[in-house]
């Protein structure tokens, strides 16, 4: 993070006022992401690994999130239960 402070601050130096202004912005968005790309893809978990995403690596194997009616027990993938038409439902991870 210092890294690209000091960088933001020399370019600030060098380029004139809205240059040295817009990349400074532009470095400071763009370090913190790349090094985040670069961690998730050492954890295996982001980009085209294929294991990642979901809440915390959670929901990798692409089921997607099931609902429980709080009725009729019933497990289901949508807004209204199909067996009973209740709304109140709980997810199930």
């Amino acid at each position: 993070m210092f890294a690209s402070l000091g960088v933001s601050i020399g370019l600030q130096m060098i380029l004139p006022f809205p240059y040295g202004l817009g990349a400074a912005l532009a470095i400071f968005i763009a370090f913190p992401m790349l090094l985040r790309k670069r961690y998730m893809s050492r954890m295996k978990g982001y980009g085209d690994s294929g294991t990642g995403g979901g809440f915390f690596g959670m929901n990798s194997s692409g089921t997607g999130v099931r609902y429980v009616c709080l009725v009729c027990s019933n497990k289901h993938k949508g807004g209204t239960c199909p067996r009973c038409g209740s709304k109140m439902q709980r997810a199930d991870f």
